[in-house]
């Protein structure tokens, strides 16, 4: 490979990864937009979350699904695998507080 195949590569890459995080801080203001209403359905917000979560790793799927058919780049499965697994780091993290604030509050003096 030249290394003005490898420098092209590594821009593409972190060009990605630039739009991918102006995605999700995006997506980040939009969630606090929302947590901001008074009117946000709770169950509905779980659902979501969840159903995002499902759909990346999907998408993490198909990715290394291409990448064994010749499709897709190793670079585009590790980004999909990395953003799926964090996702669902995310989802365990949030989980295990509401669990803790729920035993905090079932703790509490009446």
């Amino acid at each position: 490979m030249s290394s003005s195949l490898i420098a092209n590569n590594a821009y593409q890459s972190a060009a990605r990864m630039a739009q991918q995080i102006a995605q999700n801080e995006a997506k980040v203001a939009q969630n606090e937009a929302k947590v901001k209403t008074p009117d946000v359905d709770f169950g509905q917000m779980v659902q979501e979350a969840v159903s995002n979560i499902v759909q990346q790793g999907r998408d993490a799927d198909q990715k290394a699904m291409g990448l064994v058919e010749g499709k897709t780049d190793v670079v585009d499965v590790v980004t999909a695998i990395a953003e799926a697994e964090v996702a669902l780091e995310m989802m365990v993290s949030v989980c295990d507080r509401v669990i803790s604030a729920y035993e905090e509050i079932k703790r509490m003096p009446i």
